[in-house]
């Protein structure tokens, strides 16, 4: 392990400046106030997941939601007006009817529902309004227009207008601050911590999926190259068959303390939702672990894929699209791994010499059916310790809605 220094350089945040627009004290309290009396616009949970990344500085270097240039150079050039890397819209849509009450250089108020109530989070200054069409966004973005991709449902089902400008939060959604606090780090306080720890180089590992020996295999085949891991799992708006944040977390908490060696593992969350894009999400998410400290990023088959959309290496593939100076976090393209009965051990397709019928995997829907059926899954496939945990959320799910 290298030697802990409070000099060691770490990694610049997208853009050269760690973003911070949360307002504190005094100041934060008049804008409370302020608010009160503002135009309220209610949001998302996806534009609450992305409040709460712009106001810790998540996805610096934006400073709120984005403008028309921003907008059209993300779908058509996957940078930003300025040249930097970016490639999934960050945008605030309303329908036309709220847009028409709204001019711009106006400030408005971001609220969330609360119990049935509107509670304000932060302002808004509108500095655009403008049009977009949903269907170019869903060809560019997620490569196809059929709504049964989620996040081509999900923007099918958004406003007509998009709001553009800075935003200034005085109070960050309350599931920041009531879900995972422990790991809750904010870029800043990630970014202490590795320097603390004396990590040189960190590795990030994004999930939004229990963990399985596959998993464990390519975080340790990780770890032999670099000082420390970011186990980062996403805790933002998922798919509803997807497994539900705080059931996932148990089952990294477990395999962190039993299988790695701690002092080198940190377990933080990742409070953005999933869009589904695929090989642009894998940039997105890579950017955003440049800001929480990552040097290297861990790209798998098919992330953040979904059904049959993209290619199997396209997440992989699309890092070759971009100047690394530019990009500036290391990639680390892996294979997906399995276990290998000839083997008998966690091999991928470019370490092992047998055929299929030796590889134990299981998919998703696979796993799902099995825990619906009150089975633990296969100890090749992933711990017990994670077999009981899911089993017994399983179960508990199903008497709650039976």
């Amino acid at each position: 392990m290298p030697e802990q220094t409070a000099s060691i350089r770490q990694i610049a945040p997208h853009g050269g400046t760690l973003i911070n627009r949360m307002m504190s004290g005094e100041l934060a309290e008049a804008m409370r106030d302020a608010a009160q009396s503002m135009l309220q616009i209610p949001l998302t949970p996806m534009n609450l997941a992305d409040l709460e990344m712009i106001a810790v500085g998540g996805l610096s270097p934006l400073t709120g939601f984005m403008g028309q240039d921003d907008y059209q150079s993300v779908l058509h050039d996957m940078h930003l007006h300025n040249g930097l890397p970016w490639t999934v819209p960050v945008t605030l849509a309303v329908d036309s009817e709220l847009a028409g009450r709204i001019s711009e250089g106006q400030n408005v108020t971001l609220v969330e529902r609360r119990s049935g109530d509107m509670h304000p989070l932060a302002v808004m200054e509108v500095r655009e309004k403008f049009d977009y069409d949903k269907a170019l966004e869903a060809e560019k973005v997620y490569r196809t227009t059929e709504d049964a991709h989620p996040g081509v449902a999900r923007l099918y089902k958004q406003g007509d207008v998009l709001l553009a400008g800075e935003i200034w939060v005085f109070e960050l959604p309350l599931a920041a601050q009531t879900e995972f606090p422990e790991h809750r780090y904010t870029p800043a306080a990630l970014r202490a911590l590795i320097a603390e720890k004396g990590w040189r180089r960190t590795v990030g590992f994004q999930t939004r999926n229990p963990i399985h020996r596959a998993h464990e295999y390519i975080q340790k085949a990780a770890l032999e190259i670099v000082d420390g891991l970011l186990i980062h799992p996403l805790v933002g708006e998922t798919k509803k068959d997807d497994i539900p944040a705080d059931v996932r977390m148990k089952t990294y908490q477990i395999v962190i303390d039993n299988y790695f060696p701690t002092d080198r593992v940190v377990l933080g969350v990742f409070p953005a939702a999933m869009r589904y894009a695929g090989p642009r999400e894998a940039i997105f998410h890579a950017i955003a672990r440049k800001n929480y400290g990552c040097t290297h990023f861990i790209v798998g088959r098919d992330h953040a894929g979904v059904g049959k959309y993209y290619g199997t290496y396209d997440a992989q593939l699309i890092f070759d699209e971009f100047d690394k100076d530019l990009i500036d976090i290391t990639p680390l393209r892996f294979e997906h791994a399995f276990y290998c009965i000839s083997c008998g051990t966690v091999v991928t397709a470019k370490t092992c010499p047998h055929g299929k019928d030796d590889w134990i995997f299981l998919s998703g829907t696979q796993v799902r059916a099995k825990l619906r059926a009150g089975e633990m899954l296969p100890t090749e496939f992933t711990r017990p310790e994670v077999s009981e945990v899911l089993v017994t959320a399983m179960r508990e799910q199903q008497e709650e809605t039976a």
